[in-house]
């Protein structure tokens, strides 16, 4: 067994010790309750807090009203009681809390103000959006709600607090020379543009003492044309540890840079030379964060001394026991984080935020598990996501359960995602559900075909489909010729590929099959129907995917219709316009249909049927593993 060293070393920051050296980073979660902290965040803290680790950040508390947005506040006293209700919580599972505290683009000067996006100059860096310059009057009352509020959640029990001074937020927007344009106190020199975040500390020092520890979130580096780099970032902390600052929590970027950060392309541990940078210009603890979803790693952090804490926030998301686990030894049990984006796509689109891979990640009550009441024989068909996840929920809760899939091993359509070179944290999903399948105790049957004759034989008492989905042939002429094969076998590598490949359909499968055939050396165009490809893509990862298929050098056709597939190439209708596109090798990526044959012919025949997954409806790896966890903790 790996022994961890260093990660589960205690540490102190400021007057404050930890347990260990694992921090859950701040997350935006929308989880709050008209501005108030909600029972279902108490519940979602508490649970990593059970599950180990030391300092607990929360998402963003905001020190002024923000006219009803789904954010938490913290700019009355009225908010303490809830606030202290998390902390206690968090306390009695054995971690520490700090509320991060910041206000990202808009502000209102009081309850009931309208709300206005504003910054230090009339600089627009995020699409379709342009703030107002703060006022100096208003500048000083912003100091003054930061105070306070930090002041109300020491009065919460919380023991550190978080300012946010990063990711293009607003007090890194006084920082940036890129958006700070003023000619006053507080713009020009990079001293000036230091103030209002010194003046914030200074302010918030008067009102709760030197003792109470502070951490700044910082980005290492903005990658922002014209911004602040690595450089300016190292003077910004020292400033801070100048200013007292007890802990400085390197990030990277700005919302808008267009660098990929969190995202499946990037590289485990990209940015911890950032941190790493600024430990050496600091004497007070750094913590490292974003893609640093293993526990080696993230202990090889420590012992390197690139950084004195890893900071988590998906990896525990995605597994709130991560490091008890790690601590314990037994990492095949962690439930991965494949940085998918999934979780960062739903906070984008208003709704509350989810994970793809632990569906009971902000739903800690809604889906407790308990045993089974009553012990039923189960039968699984098919070994893809949901079937293992039902499978395995079933077995666990314990029913007696077989699970029959008919290749010959497990996986499904994981397999094939996984098949571009940059996403290989699939894979480790899927390994994952493997092993907990296994350690469950249900049987698993590979090869298994004629699953109608053993159900009949066998009689479970349950049944549960999910056979998945293949992939549509479109109705277009041509179609079943030699030269034309589906991505799914692309993906496979069961059907060969010469070297110019049109693709037909540029959703999701179509962009990755295109860049996974591009790394390959082929010549490739993707022909879409849509006026725009990728539409299937989370709004958080299709600009990454879209940079990447530019780089890659991949030919984008929008508003296309194919008419016709022959031995030349394909016959492609585009402003009413007929052209004939070259091609030896036509992939056809149109979408999935559920394999639900099965499910239809087992209506009538078994006592309790259920049918998940693809097979039930064609979706995203969340839905797959939701529905069958779901379908398994209600048997």
């Amino acid at each position: 067994m790996t022994k961890l060293n260093n990660l589960f070393q205690p540490i102190k920051i400021g007057k404050l010790e930890l347990k260990n050296r694992i921090v859950f980073l701040a997350a935006a979660t929308e989880y709050c309750d008209n501005g108030y902290v909600s029972q279902r965040e108490i519940d979602y803290m508490a649970a990593r807090a059970r599950g180990g680790a030391g300092l607990l950040v929360t998402g963003m508390l905001i020190p002024s009203y923000m006219g009803g947005l789904p954010l938490n506040v913290l700019y009355d006293d009225k908010f303490i009681p809830r606030l202290r209700q998390m902390t206690d919580a968090v306390h009695a599972a054995g971690a520490r809390i700090a509320p991060q505290i910041g206000i990202q683009y808009f502000w209102a000067r009081s309850e009931g103000a309208p709300l206005e996006e504003v910054g230090p100059s009339a600089v627009a860096t995020r699409r379709n959006s342009k703030p107002r310059a703060l006022t100096i009057d208003e500048i000083k009352q912003i100091v003054s709600d930061f105070g306070q509020a930090v002041c109300r959640a020491r009065d919460a029990g919380c023991d550190a607090v978080e300012l946010h001074c990063g990711i293009g937020y607003l007090i890194s927007r006084f920082l940036s020379p890129l958006t700070n344009k003023r000619d006053d106190e507080y713009g020009g020199s990079f001293e000036n543009r230091l103030r209002f975040m010194l003046e914030i500390i200074a302010a918030t020092r008067q009102l709760v003492g030197d003792s109470y520890p502070i951490i700044c979130r910082i980005s290492g580096d903005d990658f922002m044309p014209g911004g602040n780099g690595l450089e300016d970032a190292k003077q910004v902390a020292t400033a801070l540890e100048k200013a007292g600052i007890d802990c400085i929590d390197v990030g990277a970027g700005w919302h808008e840079s267009r660098r990929p950060l969190v995202h499946m392309s990037v590289p485990r541990g990209a940015f911890v030379y950032l941190a790493e940078a600024i430990k050496e210009t600091v004497d007070i603890p750094v913590i490292a964060g974003y893609r640093i979803n293993e526990p080696r790693l993230a202990d090889s952090v420590i012992a390197e001394g690139k950084a004195d804490l890893v900071g988590m926030a998906r990896a525990l998301i995605a597994d709130p026991d991560f490091p008890n686990k790690a601590r314990e030894g037994r990492f095949d049990d962690i439930r991965p984080c494949i940085a998918c984006g999934h979780c960062l796509d739903t906070v984008m689109l208003g709704a509350p935020m989810a994970c793809a891979v632990n569906p009971q990640a902000g739903k800690e009550s809604q889906l407790a598990m308990a045993p089974a009441k009553r012990p039923k024989k189960v039968f699984v068909i098919g070994g893809g996501p949901a079937g293992m996840e039902a499978a395995t929920v079933a077995a666990e809760r314990g029913h007696a359960v077989t699970l029959f899939e008919r290749a010959d091993r497990l996986g499904g359509n994981l397999r094939l995602a996984a098949a571009p070179s940059y996403k290989g944290e699939i894979n480790n999903l899927t390994t994952y559900l493997e092993t907990r399948l296994e350690k469950s105790g249900a049987k698993i049957k590979l090869k298994a075909r004629a699953v109608e004759k053993t159900i009949a034989s066998d009689n479970p008492d349950v049944v549960i489909v999910a056979t998945g989905a293949s992939p549509i042939i479109p109705d277009i002429p041509g179609a079943d010729r030699e030269n034309v094969a589906t991505a799914l076998d692309v993906l496979a590598s069961v059907k060969q590929v010469d070297q110019r490949v049109v693709i037909v359909g540029g959703g999701q499968v179509g962009c990755e099959t295109a860049e996974y055939l591009a790394e390959k050396g082929h010549e490739v165009t993707i022909l879409e129907m849509l006026e725009r490809v990728g539409n299937d893509v989370g709004i958080t990862t299709r600009w990454v995917i879209m940079q990447r298929l530019h780089n890659a050098g991949i030919k984008i056709k929008a508003g296309t219709e194919v008419v016709e597939i022959s031995d030349n190439g394909v016959k492609a209708k585009r402003s009413g316009t007929v052209e004939l596109i070259p091609a030896d090798t036509v992939v056809l990526a149109v979408g999935l249909k559920p394999n639900n044959e099965l499910a239809a012919k087992l209506k009538g025949k078994a006592a309790e049927v259920h049918v998940i997954g693809d097979c039930a409806e064609v979706n995203k790896i969340a839905s797959a593993v939701e529905g069958g966890l779901r379908v398994a903790r209600n048997l």
